[in-house]
């Protein structure tokens, strides 16, 4: 461990430009903001459950009734931002589609945030609903939890297609120089020659995958070997006299990106290919909810049962 961190650095940018560098980031959640507002909404519905759980005949006596029913303070302005977020999420196909939005931010960062506040929107519903949806709005919220479970699928996919910073897919020449920077920066780290560090981090090859779920297990079971591969390497390297943890813990993170890079390359066409799958199914489902909550808002509205006019 004797190689210091600007050598890493700058031997990762003499390889793949800085602009069109896959990033680590892209696999991660934002926990934060998810945490937080799963968090109020789960206190929401916590709070109200003896509303929501007691029978729809005694609601109207219940003390919370008039905050929580779908028209009262609680219950339509959770619905109003439902609503809100729901259009709001129409929004990153625009950004996807048109290039002339690309001052609004890179695809990778919409797609997180799209991916946050859709994360919310069950919640949101549920509470809007009070727990019971029957008619169009039933339809319409059947078909959102469909495309909300749908769109954690789809964020899974994405983020096993190797990708520059930008969201923009790596060619597979930018994905070999990302690994070779990669390794080169873990054997300055460790101070061994790259083809042994190569034989000692590459995982085995295994037989492809051929049907949707076929390819779903193996990214998966790529995902648990490996987590699991790079806790085996971080204990064997730690184990060295005179380690520095925190070099440990760096190259630990640059193998893990590089097994996880060398998985994706091996699995890149099945992946793309569900990915395609996954745009065709999720996109019916989303058109259904939209035209659901549309007439659901429209009607609310003319009929004027709302609790701000």
């Amino acid at each position: 461990m004797t190689a210091p961190s600007h050598t890493l650095s700058t031997t990762a940018a003499r390889k793949v430009p800085a602009e069109r560098r896959a990033t680590a980031r892209a696999g991660r959640w934002d926990g934060v903001p998810v945490t937080l507002l799963l968090s109020v909404l789960t206190m929401v519905n916590l709070a109200g459950a003896s509303y929501y759980l007691a029978p729809s005949t005694a609601r109207p006596r219940h003390p919370f009734h008039a905050f929580l029913k779908p028209s009262g303070a609680v219950g339509q302005t959770a619905g109003i931002l439902a609503f809100l977020i729901f259009v709001f999420l129409w929004l990153y196909p625009l950004r996807k589609k048109y290039r002339a939005l690309a001052f609004t931010g890179a695809i990778g960062r919409w797609l997180d945030v799209h991916v946050t506040m859709a994360l919310g929107l069950p919640l949101l519903l549920t509470i809007h609903a009070a727990w019971r949806a029957d008619g169009v709005i039933g339809l319409g919220f059947i078909a959102m939890l469909v495309v909300c479970a749908s769109g954690v699928v789809g964020r899974y996919l994405y983020v096993r297609i190797p990708r520059a910073r930008s969201g923009v897919e790596l060619t597979r020449e930018e994905v070999t120089g990302e690994r070779d920077s990669l390794l080169q920066a873990i054997a300055a780290a460790l101070g061994e020659p790259v083809d042994v560090v190569m034989r000692a981090i590459t995982p085995e090859e295994r037989a492809p995958a051929t049907t949707v779920m076929g390819v779903l297990e193996r990214l998966l079971l790529d995902d648990v070997r490996r987590f699991n591969r790079v806790r085996t390497l971080s204990n064997e390297w730690a184990s060295r006299p005179g380690v520095d943890r925190k070099a440990i813990k760096r190259v630990a993170k640059l193998a893990s990106r590089e097994i996880a890079l060398v998985d994706q390359s091996r699995m890149l066409e099945a992946t793309q290919r569900v990915f395609r799958f996954w745009h065709i199914a999720h996109m019916p489902f989303a058109l259904t909810a939209l035209l659901a909550v549309t007439i659901h808002v429209a009607v609310v509205v003319v009929m004027g049962a709302t609790w701000f006019y």
